[in-house]
């Protein structure tokens, strides 16, 4: 007879983590499992266990950072020693937690890192230009740039990067002492690290955060419709900690808190978007330059790949846009390296703009 064990990641998100040990119990597992369980100690993680008779079904490795789209890191040349210290962590916890399977992701090759475009940058820097890269990752800026460099991109291709956690962060920062409900997965607390707030269920909240969905790989926001039915009845005013629908992950696309936040929008859910295509994230980019702002927008470019934020939100702000196509539209254009020009035209078209420039990649 088949025994199941409840994903702690997956199911009862309704309910902060270490409240879902009890809540699985309560339904009659007997067993139950989670990716990551390092952003709590083990004899915590251990006497939840013990408290709701419980047994550890598994625990994972360390496998890089999940949501920027690793999936491991013990294939992965030069991440050696990155492995070795996880996996000691890992059989630590395992030890504690009487888990006898260890899952050991080994890792995708990273894409995405274009050597040309780097260059490109580094060489716009050296004739005197500022580059920002903005991003809509629900992570501090600091954070960002640490993944940066594990894929190899020169610090010398940018002067600073500002993210949509950083905005979310100002935002959260400028409501101290309040109790915040938590949409996401447990990868995304860092954003919340040093910040004076606490984690409530959402009948306690005094407002919402969401930075992504719990298991990207396979929900969508309609997941989440009866949930947020629940928080506009209550009319909890919501930040999105990233504003992208879906995003390339590898060779696929998921989906992003955004499509969470616009499906509250439609219930008449309040939403702030804190990164692109909405005008706080440009204010923070423009403010991180050497000059510190005092840059005329006629003497801006933005560049990206995606119409509904990079295009939307350099047209909104008032600055030019060089529009890249071998990005998320790719298969929409018909090929990564020769868009239909036609079908390029009708994607601007529908969406009532166009941008300055378009190239197919950046290069100098």
């Amino acid at each position: 007879m088949p025994r199941f064990a409840a994903h702690l990641g997956w199911q009862f998100t309704e309910v902060p983590f270490l409240e879902r040990f009890e809540a699985a119990a309560a339904v009659g597992f007997g067993a139950v499992e989670y990716p990551f369980p390092y952003a709590h100690p083990a004899l915590e993680l251990a006497r939840r266990l013990a408290d709701n008779g419980l047994v550890q079904a598994s625990i994972m490795a360390p496998a890089g950072d999940w949501p920027a789209g690793e999936r491991g890191i013990a294939a992965i040349p030069g991440r050696e020693r990155e492995f070795r210290d996880g996996l000691r962590r890992a059989l630590d916890y395992a030890g504690a937690l009487g888990a006898r399977c260890l899952h050991v992701a080994s890792g995708l090759v990273p894409q995405g890192v274009e050597p040309a475009a780097c260059e490109a940058l580094k060489r716009f820097r050296q004739r005197g230009g500022a580059v920002v890269l903005i991003t809509n990752a629900p992570r501090p800026g600091a954070v960002v740039t640490k993944f940066l460099d594990r894929l190899g991109v020169p610090r010398g291709a940018y002067d600073a990067i500002v993210s949509s956690g950083d905005v979310t962060r100002a935002v959260m920062a400028a409501r101290p002492g309040k109790a915040v409900f938590h949409i996401g997965p447990e990868r995304d607390l860092p954003i919340f690290d040093g910040l004076d707030l606490t984690f409530v269920p959402y009948e306690k909240a005094d407002y919402v955060v969401c930075t992504g969905l719990a298991n990207d790989e396979v929900e969508t926001a309609e997941n989440y419709r009866d949930l947020l039915m629940q928080l506009q009845a209550r009319r909890l005013f919501m930040v999105c900690g990233n504003p992208d629908l879906v995003v390339e992950r590898g060779d696929k696309l998921v989906v992003c808190a955004g499509a969470v936040a616009d499906l509250y929008a439609k219930l008449g859910g309040e939403v702030l978007y804190a990164g692109k295509p909405h005008r706080p994230i440009y204010d923070q980019a423009l403010g991180a330059t050497p000059r510190g702002g005092a840059i005329p927008l006629d003497r801006v470019l933005a560049i990206g790949d995606s119409i509904r934020t990079d295009l939307t939100g350099a047209t909104d702000y008032g600055v030019d846009c060089l529009f890249v196509t071998a990005g998320i539209h790719a298969e929409q254009l018909g090929h990564r390296d020769a868009p239909d020009r036609a079908v390029l035209g009708k994607a601007f078209a529908d969406a009532g703009i166009a941008p300055k420039y378009v190239t197919r990649r950046l290069v100098w």
